[in-house]
């Protein structure tokens, strides 16, 4: 399962150099591996780049990449035209042919999406539902999307699964849905449903945890290791930890529900039974009425935010934002992060009044890793959760290209579900 992986190096990090006695098949899976991630994260580097980060000699990249080319899983081509002096190092994208299914069910919509290796979303399409979808309605919805692609599919990509990411507790060992609340889902497998009605392989994992490895790597903490991410929208608020380049998974997956902060002592009672939580108080319903918005998508509320003039509405957002900072206050001292990234209507909150929330955290937090921890948007806007839940099907082939042996001899291999 993806949840419990983890991004365990720095894409710039170069590669431990190989020991005499390491066995060569592992040392040219585990160097396949490097390359290909790095084309992945990077979406275009030049053979030479190449060399630099992995600590390679020259001649074992040009294998290596050949390799990879003959696989169909990256391409080479000459660098573009420039003032470059000598012989131009060839560049490698990643094949645009290769690509994985994402689906991302909510509590009025399941969204199904193409990306393509490289974290490129080709097609989307979002389908809303007039009440809360089962997790068998919501796998009927992807499969049946899914079906009327298969033409596309089959004749101009490599399918290599489907990732699902899901705004619940999501069980690591088998992609089981131990508890999705406001979907109303209790231990249903998910996975399994899902690999069975449309025959691709599936990895499920909370929407959360993934989207925070998502923008880490793709979006508004590209760099940083250590990371804290927050997303707010009809089904909540959910959070994903990244400590040291690693997504903190805990015992059986479920870390990062930061949604369930207490925020208020005296405040309602949420569903999880507790009282005060973070999402009793900040909540997207009310912000929607109160523009007088139906949809919750993000940017139509975050436009309306702003515009606002009406006191009531301003109001509200300081309130919201009042319990939000308390909630961060707690994430800076527990984990001391470098970014923290809101995405959803908390993203909207926080530009509909800029520098209350930063403010907020300040005055709260521990001076030292307050002054250092820097609240930012995420990057990847409406793409966020498909190039998210797209990670979870690409980790198997980024992990270990050379175990896709039979599909790097015959890339046709792809098409067909497995």
């Amino acid at each position: 399962m993806r949840q419990d992986s983890a991004v365990t190096s720095s894409p710039d990090a170069p590669d431990t150099p190989d020991t005499p006695d390491a066995p060569a098949e592992l040392s040219r899976s585990s160097s396949l591996s490097r390359l290909l991630t790095l084309v992945h994260r990077h979406g275009v580097l030049s053979r030479a780049r190449l060399t630099k980060l992995t600590g390679l000699n020259r001649s074992t990249v040009s294998v290596l990449v050949s390799q990879l080319v003959a696989g169909g899983l990256v391409v080479e081509a000459a660098p573009a035209a420039g003032a470059q002096v000598g012989r131009p190092s060839p560049e490698v994208r990643p094949d645009r042919a290769v690509v994985a299914l994402a689906v991302n069910p909510e509590v009025d919509a399941v969204t199904i999406g193409l990306v393509g290796l490289g974290g490129r979303v080709i097609k989307k399409i979002r389908y809303k539902t007039e009440r809360i979808p089962t997790a068998a309605e919501a796998v009927n919805i992807a499969a049946a999307v899914i079906d009327g692609m298969r033409g596309e599919l089959n004749s101009g990509f490599r399918v290599v699964g489907i990732g699902v990411a899901v705004p619940g507790l999501v069980s690591a060992a088998d992609g089981l849905v131990r508890h999705a609340p406001h979907l109303g889902w209790h231990n249903e497998p998910l996975a399994q449903m899902l690999a069975a009605a449309t025959g691709y392989a599936v990895t499920v994992s909370n929407d959360a945890s993934i989207a925070a490895e998502a923008e880490m790597t793709f979006g508004a903490a590209a760099g940083a290791r250590d990371v804290v991410y927050l997303n707010g929208g009809a089904s909540g608020i959910g959070g994903g930890i990244i400590t040291e380049g690693r997504l903190l998974a805990g015992h059986c997956g479920y870390a990062g529900e930061l949604g369930h902060t207490l925020v208020r002592s005296d405040g309602a009672t949420c569903h999880c039974g507790a009282r005060g939580c973070l999402e009793t108080e900040v909540r997207q319903e009310p912000l929607l009425r109160l523009v007088m918005l139906d949809d919750g998508e993000p940017g139509g509320l975050a436009a309306s935010l702003a515009a606002s003039r009406d006191p009531e509405v301003a109001a509200e957002v300081r309130r919201q934002l009042a319990f939000l900072a308390v909630a961060l206050r707690t994430v800076v001292n527990v984990f001391n992060p470098e970014a923290i990234v809101l995405n959803g209507f908390l993203a909207a909150l926080d530009a509909a009044a800029p520098g209350v929330l930063a403010a907020g955290v300040s005055a709260q937090a521990l001076a030292e890793p307050a002054a250092q921890v820097r609240i930012s948007a995420a990057t990847l806007g409406a793409d966020l959760m498909m190039v998210a839940a797209a990670e979870l099907a690409f980790a198997p082939l980024l992990a270990d290209p050379a175990a896709f042996a039979p599909l790097l001899a015959d890339p046709a291999a792809f098409a067909r579900p497995s």
